[in-house]
């Protein structure tokens, strides 16, 4: 079983957290673990049983918790499932099979299976939007829509800037904060307590868990031609971590009927996204469950 925390003592304080975070989810809820082929995997899922299906993806070192401002407004209009990735600080397995194979779409065909999903729409963002990406250019009869924020895969990583987070890393708390505030931005100095306790946890998260070390695999031309569903992507022009103006031309290549939105000032995380991603989806021929 893969080691995705530096202790197991970390390990139960991310946990323990994580678990206090949900008991405030925002609207009434189930918390479910589905069996997959990678390992028990857990979803929050909310709204009406009938809306249309919505999977959400979240980023690296992160899980369900960074969707608690958003699920609200979407929970209104569609069935919501908020699904912690394996191998990320959520409470499905650890398990981290390699990016450059079929096992994330395999792993996710588990997830819809046990969901009883024929197809959904989804919203991914940077390695959830990876995930999307890679799932829908596998798996396009089963995805109704896409939503992304600066999905990896599509504009190249910025590999210089993995030596400038190695040599912040060394510089203490200091260096961990300087680097949360060039990927996530600079937290409000007098935030509400709910804002300030998702930064504690964001901090705890990332004193004790080992993200991955590998590259993700760049989407081929051929791969982005398959997303024959409505595409919507909005990413940063200042984001740190990918050439959002490489994401932005690749799409406009491949994905000619996606809505692109380059944000020039937005970092690698892009706040206030609730509104403009539910318009994107209610302008979308709705499905619903059985």
């Amino acid at each position: 079983m893969t080691n995705i925390y530096k202790s197991d003592q970390g390990a139960r304080a991310v946990r323990e957290r994580y678990v206090k975070f949900l008991e405030r989810w925002p609207v009434p809820n189930q918390q479910l673990r589905v069996p997959t082929r990678e390992g028990e995997t857990f979803i929050v899922a909310c709204g009406e049983r009938t809306a249309p299906p919505l999977l959400l993806l979240h980023g690296s070192a992160a899980n369900a918790a960074m969707w608690m401002g958003d699920v609200a407004a979407w929970a209104a209009h569609f069935r919501v499932f908020a699904v912690d990735m394996i191998g990320e600080p959520g409470l499905s397995a650890p398990s981290r099979p390699p990016l450059d194979s079929e096992a994330y779409a395999l792993w996710l065909d588990d997830v819809f299976q046990a969901l009883s999903l024929a197809s959904a729409s989804m919203v991914g963002v940077s390695l959830g939007g990876w995930l999307a990406l890679d799932y829908a250019t596998r798996r396009p009869q089963r995805v109704e829509s896409l939503a992304l924020l600066c999905p990896g895969g599509v504009g190249r990583q910025k590999t210089g800037f993995v030596f400038k987070a190695i040599a912040l890393r060394l510089c203490g708390r200091w260096g961990s904060r300087k680097l949360r505030e060039m990927i996530l931005g600079r937290a409000p100095a007098d935030p509400p307590p709910p804002v300030q306790r998702f930064i504690e946890f964001v901090s705890l998260i990332h004193a004790n868990f080992q993200p991955r070390k590998v590259k993700l695999p760049v989407f081929s031309d051929d791969a982005l031609r398959r997303l024959t569903m409505p595409v919507l992507a909005i990413v940063g022009g200042k984001d740190v971590l990918l050439d959002s103006a490489e994401t932005k031309r690749r799409l406009e290549r491949g994905v000619p009927h996606a809505e692109i939105r380059y944000l020039p000032e937005a970092l690698h995380f892009i706040p206030g996204q609730t509104q403009p991603i539910l318009e994107f989806l209610e302008e979308q021929p709705a499905i619903s469950l059985p």
